[in-house]
């Protein structure tokens, strides 16, 4: 943490990962608290429950001098896949997978008072594009279906309930749009902009509404470097300089 800001963690599998491209719902946070907030990106590619478990005193140490002030995790997706066989690969039970969620929440919880959770729950498929995007030479099949999303998200949502978190229940959310099946997918299965939108709107609908002290929402934080400067962008009068500390202009979605 550079300056005392806020320091917001998305922890999770690939579609953490890939927020932070082509329009993702990690790059928006990013453009939102550009001047109020550091955004780090901690979730990889095929990463699941057990994965997340194995690194999660060398990701969230709790000796750290500076902890998170935010933890936005996603598991669920890669824990649902069908089992392997040969017992290789990223399935996991879904009674381990709630136990496994239960001890990355308490392991957050514990970093400190002030650190706050969101888990994002599995979102939907749309099972015929995935099965057309992802045929491989080099992997195993994999095998998702919508139904084993849906337990899993619920689950999600059922823990977080009954541990008082603050959930983002992505399957019925992403399913409000109509054209969710086509609209929201790269492939199938990772968020297209429009996709990563719904979960920033959620997010953002999650920060606003929670009653935390302080506040995470981007318009209660503080907007760094806000004060005035003869060095700003000069006013058209010609005997002043323009704050744009606060300008907002250049985004496509006006942010609530």
């Amino acid at each position: 943490m550079l300056g005392g800001r806020p320091v917001f963690v998305l922890f999770g599998s690939s579609i953490v990962q890939y927020s932070f491209s082509n329009g993702g719902w990690g790059a928006a946070l990013a453009d939102i608290y550009a001047r109020k907030a550091d955004i780090l990106l901690r979730g990889y590619i095929g990463w699941n429950t057990r994965r997340a478990l194995q690194v999660m005193d060398k990701v969230f140490p709790k000796d750290s001098p500076v902890q998170p002030s935010l933890v936005i995790v996603y598991f669920g997706g890669n824990d649902s896949i069908a089992a392997h066989s040969s017992g290789l690969g990223p399935h996991v039970p879904i009674d381990e997978y709630i136990d496994n969620m239960r001890k990355i929440a308490e392991h957050l919880k514990s970093l400190s008072e002030k650190t706050r959770v969101i888990f994002l729950s599995c979102p939907p498929l749309n099972e015929e594009m995935l099965r057309t995007s992802t045929s491989s030479t080099i992997l195993s099949e994999i095998v998702r279906t919508n139904a084993t999303c849906r337990l899993y998200s619920d689950a999600c949502v059922a823990l977080c309930k009954e541990m008082n978190l603050k959930v983002v229940d992505l399957w019925h959310a992403m399913q409000k749009r109509e054209d969710w099946m086509t609209a929201c997918f790269t492939d199938g299965l990772h968020l297209s902009e429009e996709g990563s939108n719904i979960v920033v709107e959620e997010i953002l609908k999650v920060l606003k509404e929670a009653d935390w002290d302080p506040c995470l929402h981007w318009k209660a934080l503080p907007t760094e470097f806000a004060e005035d400067s003869p060095y700003d962008l000069v006013s058209s009068s010609g005997d002043a300089t323009v704050n744009p500390s606060e300008w907002t202009i250049h985004r496509k979605i006006p942010w609530d």
